[in-house]
């Protein structure tokens, strides 16, 4: 087969899911450590994202690709609670730079998108196998 046809569909499918499972990790990560607390501003967990790329393939195809994987710059909240074992001097914690609500939504749409990679391959499958039957 060529570069363009049904491979290309299979890769370009594949690769969109590889993707979506990084973001996935990275959701399940952040959700992980939301609620968790520090003694310092600089050790409480901010959350990941991943950094998507476009790679064109050949003229008109297009697939995408994981660049990096990188900390945002969301700042941790800060709480008063001196009976906290981490509390600092002046009592103080700080809450991982979590937002669960946009993570949750981060994890359905990326659901949502792997699957519906999936339903591109099984369609994909189908077509071909029932070109092959009609060709017999």
């Amino acid at each position: 087969m060529s570069g363009s046809g049904p491979m290309n569909l299979f890769d370009i499918a594949g690769r969109a899911m590889s993707a979506q499972l990084v973001r996935l990790n990275a959701t399940a990560s952040n959700m992980a450590n939301a609620g968790n607390v520090s003694g310092t501003a600089e050790g409480a967990y901010r959350a990941v994202k991943p950094v998507f790329t476009s790679v064109t393939q050949t003229p008109g195809i297009a697939t995408v690709k994981v660049d990096d994987v990188v900390t945002t710059s969301a700042q941790p909240a800060k709480r008063h609670d001196p009976n906290h074992p981490l509390a600092d001097a002046n009592g103080d914690v700080w809450e991982a730079a979590v937002d669960t609500n946009a993570e949750l939504i981060d994890m359905v749409e990326t659901a949502r998108m792997y699957q519906n990679n999936v339903q591109v391959l099984n369609t994909a499958k189908s077509l071909m196998m029932e070109t092959i039957r009609i060709g017999k």
